[in-house]
């Protein structure tokens, strides 16, 4: 029995050793160093994963990485493009759906690869496998898109590197760099659509039980042009729920988002009760975003109000100054600047001061 369980006891080590020998695995460099660059667009991240080889004085194109589509002598791909760098797959991942060169890719993470054409053209393969190691088990039909693209001559670069060369607030240009070569493909986000989802979706969770995140989600709306979607935001911010109440900041909005739908009385009803609420700096805002709008007696009726609420503090009474100039009356206009030129503290008075030989050569100072 004893020799029995030493013999048992023998074969569980050397198995346990076995599976040790097996699986350890030594973390050491890779020769072409992995990186990853990413770009924001919007709220939509573009994250590029990729192994950066280096040139080393080699011929590259058409040799090191040859044209079009090959057999790489390994693997199941009889017909497989570049890698798009070195090593295990390129990868590209993005956050929302976009467009690349005008053709729709949803969401997730792709394989990058490149089939470079003689003719100073390529062709960018985005595959939903992106787990395999380089191109050599490439397969077309795992293909989620393909755009073809013109390359540009370009300084050279030692080791591969892609970057974002351009961006805008809806778009992106990624190119690729190595020798002197770059292949550059241009990325397309929705913005409006993916903050608007975004936000209704927030809305429903932890986030729509706070009001200042109403009154950013109209503001966000208003700003976009979504005046129907503001107005139903800001009206949650002001009444119907456990956390809405009347501020200045949700009813001057509203005022702004009626005045724009056309319905100037109406707008007209919330500033003056935004006007009740706001400090002496809120109402002045307020009442130079009227004069802005054309409603230049509105705004002289507020911004008269905002002197008497705050017992003549010089934004005030340089509010009031704005307003009499813009009813063209330049006579009251330079006494409410004098006024305000009397308190007002030093790093403001140069600009008064340009203002009031404005008035006194005629000229409105709005």
């Amino acid at each position: 029995m004893k020799q029995f369980n030493l013999i048992t006891t023998c074969i569980v080590s050397a198995m346990m050793l076995l599976s040790i020998q097996t699986n350890a695995q030594l973390t050491t460099p890779e020769g072409s160093q992995r990186a990853q660059v990413m770009q924001r667009v919007g709220t939509t991240n573009i994250t590029i994963d990729y192994g950066r080889p280096s040139v080393k004085e080699r011929e590259i194109w058409g040799k090191l990485v040859p044209y079009g589509y090959n057999n790489l002598g390994f693997g199941t791909s009889t017909a497989a493009p570049w890698r798009a760098g070195a090593n295990s797959n390129s990868t590209i991942e993005f956050t929302h759906d976009v467009k690349i060169e005008g053709k729709d890719i949803k969401a997730g993470t792709y394989g990058l690869h490149i089939a470079l054409k003689e003719d100073g053209g390529a062709t960018v393969i985005f595959s939903n496998n992106s787990n395999s190691w380089g191109s050599y088990f490439y397969d077309e039909k795992e293909d989620a898109l393909r755009v073809d693209v013109k390359t540009k001559e370009t300084a050279h670069t030692e080791m591969l590197t892609f970057l974002f060369p351009k961006v805008e607030a809806n778009s992106a240009v990624v190119a690729l760099r190595w020798e002197k070569k770059e292949i550059p493909f241009t990325i397309e986000v929705d913005v409006k659509n993916v903050v608007m989802k975004g936000i209704k979706n927030d809305l429903r969770n932890s986030a729509g039980f706070t009001q200042t995140n109403w009154d950013n989600a109209a503001n966000y709306a208003f700003s976009a042009g979504e005046l129907d979607q503001a107005l139903e935001w800001v009206d949650a911010s002001i009444s119907g729920s456990f956390f809405s109440k009347e501020t200045f900041a949700n009813l001057s909005l509203k005022s702004q988002i009626l005045a724009k739908q056309g319905k100037t009385s109406e707008a007209m009803t919330f500033v003056d009760k935004a006007a009740k609420l706001g400090s002496t700096s809120q109402v002045f805002r307020l009442g130079t975003g009227l004069i802005s709008l054309g409603q230049k007696d509105k705004a002289l009726l507020i911004l008269k109000d905002n002197v008497k609420n705050s017992k003549g503090a010089w934004p005030s009474n340089y509010g009031l100054a704005k307003a009499y100039s813009a009813t063209g009356d330049y006579k009251n206009a330079i006494k409410a600047i004098n006024t305000s030129l009397s308190s007002a503290p030093d790093r403001f008075k140069g600009r008064l001061n340009g203002d009031l030989e404005k008035l006194k050569n005629g000229k409105d100072i709005n």
